[in-house]
């Protein structure tokens, strides 16, 4: 006489169905996501706002600044890159890749702004 083991099969469908479960049934998973939007957020609107401002100040300086523009270059690339590591450590990869593209995409123009010195 045999026993048969009479499990279902591990699907990839059937992964996805249970982690989807589980992110449901976390309660500190929304909480998680509100905290990493808003960090990033927060990063972008500084970014986007203290940049133009260093790059202005910088350019129109009394003598050019070429220190300023050397931050502002060096935020450029590294505010984008800090905000696409939060996002991955929060859990959010898709915002994540999106901002490791954006950092990419800032090399050229953060170039650009070292140059201006």
């Amino acid at each position: 006489m045999t026993t048969e083991d009479v499990r279902l099969p591990r699907t990839a469908q059937g992964f996805a169905e249970r982690m989807a479960y589980a992110c449901q049934k976390d309660p500190a998973e929304i909480a998680r996501r509100v905290r990493v939007r808003r960090v990033v957020t927060a990063l972008t609107v500084g970014w986007a706002v203290i940049v133009p401002i260093l790059i202005g100040y910088g350019v129109t300086g009394r003598d050019r600044e070429p220190e300023i523009i050397s931050i502002a270059a060096l935020l450029t690339v590294t505010l984008p890159f800090l905000a696409a590591v939060i996002a991955t450590h929060g859990r959010r990869f898709g915002l994540g890749s999106a901002y490791v593209i954006l950092t990419l995409l800032m090399v050229l123009p953060a170039i650009w702004v070292a140059q201006l010195r």
